[in-house]
Order: structure tokens, then C-alpha cells, then sequence
């Protein structure tokens, strides 16, 4: 029998993280056919991932253009999408979270009538406008998947809870296969004049559009505000692409000498960096799930999460982004040695690094092939 033609699309670093431990298993697997398929709404930083974990696109749409708007990533990616579909017709489409990307090829897959498999399925914040427009995405990749692939017991209940129609299955989440994929080799984080050993390094990242403008001050300025309580300390700061964040933190950070802005980590020297830190304070998503997994209390820089879980658990606190409360939750885990102990000893909620073999089983069985589990 011919292998069954599968299709996994993405366009973000974040994508590629958290689908290359699928797609490895989806091309190891002889009953599959899988085509790779890059929208490119982000380009160099895709093509780290890719490099890193040795895997290769077998079609690029190339909508990456200056300055593009939410419409136009939608609308470049469906109409590329469309084509392609048409020509592979998969039996299943497989995306990953809540990116523009995402939605579309969801959206792309539903117009031709092609399941749609879901990994991380069932993130909520219940704020339809934060994170933006991510908490939309993955609402509506929701009502036209038909497998969900939930990472947490949690999701599993939003997605009951949002009626959705199709087959549900917790997995866990496939972020967490990549990182200990990754920091079992143990990644160095070389970055010029920062002496790992001289200070506790505190890992900062801030990119999310609810957080541009005032928010991202206001943050600034707690980073200043905690160096200057704890000589001892350094930031490390990669800065994201878009000027709309990297300038405002340039303007205030810039020269500071205990902070040290990057340009983007690839994914190695990231996985590297959380193991040498010792805390996170972040807007991401994806490193409220790795960083409990090496043991590092994660403070996140956002009003809202989709991963209440992390807070439950207490791997990762919410801290919103005004500078009073930044750097009080900041100097208490620098200052008492038994609430950082509190977090960094809990136990990560998303997963044991099996949930891309999951995935791989599910669909299987999905598709009826033989030898599924």
C-alpha cells in the first residue's frame, strides 16, 4: 500500500520548536508520507530550528514581506496553501498552536474538507483580545480540527467545556520532547562579556504585541530597578526582530553594563541559557513550559495565561508588567533562598517528552492504519 500522504505546516520559530519532534517521528514512520510546509512568516529563525534538528521543508511559501499585517499573513497563506493542498491531497493536516500561520492552514485544510490534527489544543485565557490575536487562533483552529491534541488535563477541559466537536486526547506537551531532546547535549550560551559564572543571570525575553508601548517601558525600568537592588546580578536580554520592541528596550537597556542584549538565541544557546540562569522573566508562552523542566521559576510578564496550569503547579508566577510588582516577585526569589527553592522543586505539569510518539499513535488510529496502538 502507498504511504498516506500527511502534510504538517508552519510558519514560527515556536512552531518549528514544538512540531520537530513530530514531524522526526511522522518521516521515521514508513506508513506516512509527510510534507513539510513552511509559510515563512518567520525566516532565519525557522531555519535554525530546522538546521538543528536536521530537518528539511519540502515547499517554502515565502509570504515573509516588511512591515505585513495580520490580514496579509492570512491571506498569502491561504491562497499558497490552497495550491498545495490540492496537489499533495493529504489525509491529514497537522498544526501547532495559536500563530496566524496555524489558523490558516486550519482554515486552508477545513475549505477542502481535510481533518486537521491540533497539537497543543485547549489553551484558554478567556480574553478574547489577550494574548492577541493568539487566544482567537486557537479558538477557531478549535471548531475545525477534528483531532486535539491537548497538552494538559486542564486543556482537556476548556476544550469540552468550548463544545468542541471531534476526538480529544491528552498528550502532553511536544515542547517539552524537544528541550530534553536538546539539553541532554548540553548546549554552551557563549555571549560576549557576560561571565556566566560572575553573576546570577536573570533570562529576559518580551515580545508580545499586548505588551508594546507603556507595558514594555514599564518593564524596562523594572529591569533597572532589580539590577540595581542585587549588584550581583546581570540581565540577559535577546531582543526580538521587530523595532517596535527592540528599540523602546535599546533606549532604556542599552547602557546598562550588567545587560546584555542579544540578538535572537537559536534554540540550542536558548536550552543553554535556561540551564545556566537562575530565573525567567518572559511574555513567551512556550518557555513557561521548558523552563520548569530544568528546574528554573519562571515570573511571567503578562496580565494573562493560557497556562494556569504552571501557576497551579508553581513552576511560574503571574506577574502582570508594572514595575512595582515586577521586581517585588523578582527580589523575593533572589532574596529567600526557600521561595525560589518553592518553585524551582516543583513538578512541570506539561508532560514527560513522549508526547509526539502520542501524536504519531493517534493518528494512526485515525487514519486506520495497521499496526496503530
Amino acid at each position: 500500500m502507498s504511504p498516506i500522504p500527511v502534510c504538517i505546516v508552519l510558519g514560527t520559530r515556536p512552531e518549528a520548536i514544538k512540531l520537530a519532534p513530530v514531524i522526526q517521528q511522522f518521516q521515521a514512520c514508513p506508513a506516512f508520507a509527510t510534507q513539510v510546509i513552511l509559510t515563512g512568516q518567520h525566516r532565519e529563525m525557522v531555519a535554525q530550528v530546522m538546521d538543528w534538528f536536521s530537518l528539511e521543508s519540502q515547499q517554502d511559501l515565502a509570504i515573509m514581506q516588511a512591515q505585513q499585517t495580520l490580514t496579509d499573513i492570512t491571506c498569502r497563506s491561504l491562497q499558497g496553501l490552497q495550491v498545495l493542498f490540492q496537489e499533495y491531497q493529504p489525509r491529514i493536516v497537522i498544526v501547532q498552536g495559536d500563530t496566524t500561520t496555524a489558523f490558516a492552514a486550519a482554515l486552508a485544510a477545513f475549505y477542502q474538507q481535510i481533518p486537521v490534527g491540533h497539537v497543543e489544543a485547549g489553551l484558554r485565557t478567556d480574553d478574547l483580545f489577550n494574548p492577541y490575536p493568539e487566544e482567537a487562533n486557537r479558538r477557531l483552529i478549535s471548531q475545525v480540527a477534528q483531532l486535539h491534541f491537548a497538552p494538559t488535563v486542564q486543556a482537556m477541559d476548556n476544550l469540552r467545556r468550548s463544545g468542541v466537536v471531534g476526538h480529544l486526547h491528552h498528550t502532553g506537551n511536544t515542547v517539552i520532547d524537544a528541550l530534553l531532546s536538546v539539553s541532554a547535549q548540553q548546549p554552551d550560551c557563549p555571549v560576549p562579556g557576560l561571565d556566566w559564572n560572575q553573576y546570577r543571570v536573570l533570562l529576559a525575553t518580551v515580545h508580545r504585541r499586548e505588551n508594546w508601548g507603556e507595558p514594555l517601558q514599564s518593564l524596562g525600568h523594572s529591569f533597572l530597578q532589580i539590577l540595581d537592588a542585587c549588584p550581583d546580578t546581570a540581565i540577559l536580554l535577546p531582543l526580538h526582530r521587530n523595532p517596535q520592541v527592540r528599540e523602546p528596550l535599546q533606549a532604556i537597556l542599552g547602557d546598562h553594563p550588567r545587560v546584555f542584549l542579544t540578538e535572537p538565541l537559536d534554540y540550542p544557546n536558548l536550552v543553554g541559557a535556561i540551564q545556566r540562569c537562575t530565573l525567567l522573566l518572559t511574555d513567551s508562552g512556550g518557555l513557561q513550559e521548558e523552563a520548569p523542566s530544568l528546574g528554573k521559576p519562571v515570573l511571567v510578564l503578562r496580565e494573562t495565561t493560557e497556562r494556569p496550569e504552571a501557576v497551579t503547579a508553581g513552576t511560574a508566577r503571574l506577574v502582570g508588567t508594572k514595575t512595582e510588582t515586577v521586581v517585588t516577585a523578582a527580589l523575593e526569589l533572589l532574596q529567600d533562598p526557600v521561595a525560589y527553592a518553592a518553585m524551582a522543586n516543583a513538578v512541570n505539569p506539561f508532560g514527560d517528552g513522549t508526547a509526539s510518539q502520542k501524536i504519531l499513535n493517534l493518528v494512526q488510529a485515525f487514519l486506520g492504519v495497521s499496526g496503530a496502538d
